[in-house]
């Protein structure tokens, strides 16, 4: 099966993306051209960002469509897009973490509208709508838990599941909803062995109505691909690794989550299972990658 790398949904052979996917994306249902060399991309990402962890290593470059919506431009304000391009340090990140945000939709997961590039040297990157700017590039107010938590970035991993549950509690405008969104994505990160879901990944975002509910989903990996041996970021009811059903249930209860809404979201997981492994027999990862992949999930599927 061929699919759209965009949305990861079935497409014609000689189709790369639909035009509803485009359209939501960048306004229009053609694909943009990128305003810079390949060979320049590296530099001018490494100068915007620094790097920490895994996520870190993937350079992120600011971007924005021209008036005529025909070409992206690196922009230092009113960004709409973020940009990865491949990283020398971890191969096919940009793929990683598109499939990754394909897999959290199917599971019910918010996530932004995002797809692959073909470089002009033939590599994949990653590129994805910012949900935390307007039409205007303005800047909508958004806290991360490191903020909410008042330490600095050199602690996100110096926490638990638990000690963001808490957070959330403190500061979500509506704490029972924005909690149980909280343990989908908690579970999600087990099952499809996210390593890298620390303090800073997980946000609170003011909404039009000036409500804070967690924001969409982001910077989302299966970081098992390139670290074999990677356990989570953030303990959950103690453990990092190896967490069975039965730990998922317990973490529902300590989020104050009734255990009907609890076993709705593994129940969710596990009818995804199906659907999840064609989007990874589909994605555009080496053979070895996406079998690693599937493995994490049919081993991780709660029962």
């Amino acid at each position: 099966m061929k699919c759209c790398l965009a949305c990861g949904e079935p497409i014609g052979v000689s189709e790369a993306y639909h035009d509803r996917c485009l359209k939501l994306l960048f306004g229009a249902p053609q694909l943009p051209e990128i305003d810079l060399e390949v060979a320049s991309l590296h530099t001018l990402a490494l100068a915007m960002v620094g790097h920490t962890s895994i996520s870190g290593v993937q350079r992120k470059l600011s971007m924005r469509l021209d008036d005529k919506r025909a070409t992206l431009q690196i922009a230092v304000d009113g960004a709409r897009y973020i940009l990865k391009p491949q990283a020398g340090t971890f191969p096919h990140l940009p793929e990683n973490e598109w499939l990754t945000q394909r897999l959290a939709a199917l599971v019910g997961i918010d996530v932004p509208p995002c797809a692959l590039l073909a470089l002009r040297d033939g590599t994949q990157a990653y590129i994805v709508r910012r949900f935390d700017r307007g039409e205007d590039g303005s800047k909508h107010a958004m806290e991360d838990l490191c903020q909410l938590a008042e330490v600095g970035p050199a602690d996100k991993y110096n926490a638990s599941a638990e000690q963001c549950a808490k957070l959330v509690r403190r500061y979500a405008s509506e704490p029972l909803i924005e909690l149980l969104r909280l343990y989908r994505q908690f579970v999600f990160a087990w099952w499809v062995g996210n390593g890298d879901m620390h303090l800073k990944n997980i946000a609170l975002l003011r909404d039009r109505n000036g409500l804070w509910r967690l924001s969409p989903a982001y910077d989302q990996l299966n970081t098992r691909l390139v670290m074999p041996d990677d356990q989570l970021a953030l303990p959950v009811c103690g453990k990092r690794d190896n967490l069975k059903t039965d730990t998922l249930r317990e973490l529902g209860a300590r989020f104050g989550i009734g255990p009907k809404a609890a076993d709705r979201v593994l129940r969710e997981v596990r009818d995804a299972q199906p659907k999840a492994l064609e989007l990874i027999d589909a994605a555009p990862l080496p053979d070895e990658m996406r079998q690693t992949y599937a493995d994490t999930l049919l081993e991780r599927t709660p029962t």
